[in-house]
């Protein structure tokens, strides 16, 4: 078997055994950085790694039906399997304690790793939420962001299909196996965003559409944005649980306001009245995550939006600017940079994210951070 193919199923294995986490995994690769010998150790050796009995008597087994379903699966669809160890992972999922092990993609898998805004919202909005989103989708792909959103019905889709229309970049998080879509209806949707951006998973092919899937996918689309914008949710919705995941997280949460008539409103309004960030258009996102840049319409009018109000590049503080001197002139990854400033993994992986929205460092092939003068 091919020496990919064989860490492919390697990793299949394990994704496979019963109740092995991110958290187990990470502690194991510490101690074993090979997972092919990982799958060829002893019960006992995998007992002393920290995997349960279930999941260590699991992994000793020759590759089950399932897992060699998945590598035939991959093999056929030209998708990847992308683990939490490969240089292609986006570091600011990475540092989260529950993040997936590992990830399945079809389409660019190095969009996962480029500065995201996540919009999300009510799967039955009005005719004025779903032109918000629209808008705001087109405006932030025009300064350089992907769109990240879950492919669900209404806010989602609109989010989507605007990034799509402006020529810019979107990534659908699904609640599914990507060997099939949900909702149904979306097929289209779905096959032109695996041709024009990438559509993610943590679940293995074959996955159904169950309802606990879902609110495990949210913390994926928080996890992989510098903020989440939410349009139109009404109390109770899925759509305050990713904005909950999102300021677990640590990211920036933006909510657009509505009538207090409107039950649609009750969410957003919500979260303003707890801090999220007021939102009326792009700008206001653009500013508070601190970039200066030009849009462009498709006209190529230019509109400059200004970052907190400023004209000049915004000046940094102290932590920014260490991060900036321990990176120097030279390539580097985020471990490198928790090495050198004793700084948090996910600290220094968010610090990174708003550096390089700001036009000061670049991410480059194998996970690696440049400074740009």
């Amino acid at each position: 078997m091919h020496a990919s193919k064989a860490l492919d199923l390697a990793w299949l294995t394990l994704l496979r055994a019963p109740g092995l986490g991110f958290n187990t995994l990470r502690t194991a690769l510490a101690e074993c950085p090979d997972v092919i010998a990982m799958t060829r150790h002893s019960v006992a050796t995998l007992r002393a790694l920290g995997f349960s009995e279930a999941a260590a008597l699991h992994v000793v087994r020759p590759p089950g039906a399932e897992a060699l379903r998945d590598l035939a699966w991959l093999d056929a669809s030209g998708a990847r399997l992308l683990p939490f160890t490969a240089a292609g992972y986006p570091p600011p999922l990475a540092a989260l304690p529950d993040a997936p092990p590992a990830l399945f993609v079809l389409g660019d898998v190095a969009l996962l790793s480029r500065p995201q805004l996540a919009i999300v919202g009510s799967r039955h909005p009005t005719a004025a939420g779903r032109r918000i989103a629209t808008e705001i989708s087109g405006q932030l792909c025009a300064a350089g962001l992907v769109i990240t959103s879950g492919l669900a019905r209404g806010i989602d889709a609109a989010a989507h299909e605007a990034a799509l229309r402006h020529g810019g970049r979107t990534i659908a998080v699904c609640g599914t196996g990507l060997d099939q879509c949900y909702p149904p209806q979306h097929q289209s949707l779905f096959d032109r965003i695996r041709e024009q951006g990438a559509l993610v998973s943590e679940f293995a092919p074959g996955s159904p559409a169950l309802p606990h899937h879902f609110p495990r996918r949210n913390r994926i689309i928080s996890g992989l944005s510098c903020g989440v914008a939410v349009i139109e949710a009404a109390t109770g919705s899925g759509s305050l649980i990713t904005a909950q995941r999102a300021l677990d997280q640590g990211r920036e949460l933006f909510a657009v306001p509505g009538s207090p008539l409107n039950p649609l409103a009750a969410g957003c309004l919500e979260l303003l009245r707890e801090g999220a960030q007021l939102v009326r258009d792009a700008t206001d996102i653009l500013g508070e995550i601190s970039i200066s840049r030009l849009l462009k319409d498709h006209s190529n009018q230019r509109v400059e939006v200004q970052a907190s109000g400023l004209h000049e590049a915004r000046r940094l503080d102290k932590d920014y600017e260490m991060l900036l001197d321990a990176l120097g002139f030279e390539p580097a990854s985020i471990n490198d940079l928790v090495d050198r400033t004793d700084l948090a993994a996910g600290t220094v992986a968010s610090m990174m994210l708003i550096l390089e929205l700001d036009g000061r460092v670049e991410l480059r092939p194998g996970a690696l951070y440049n400074r740009v003068s």
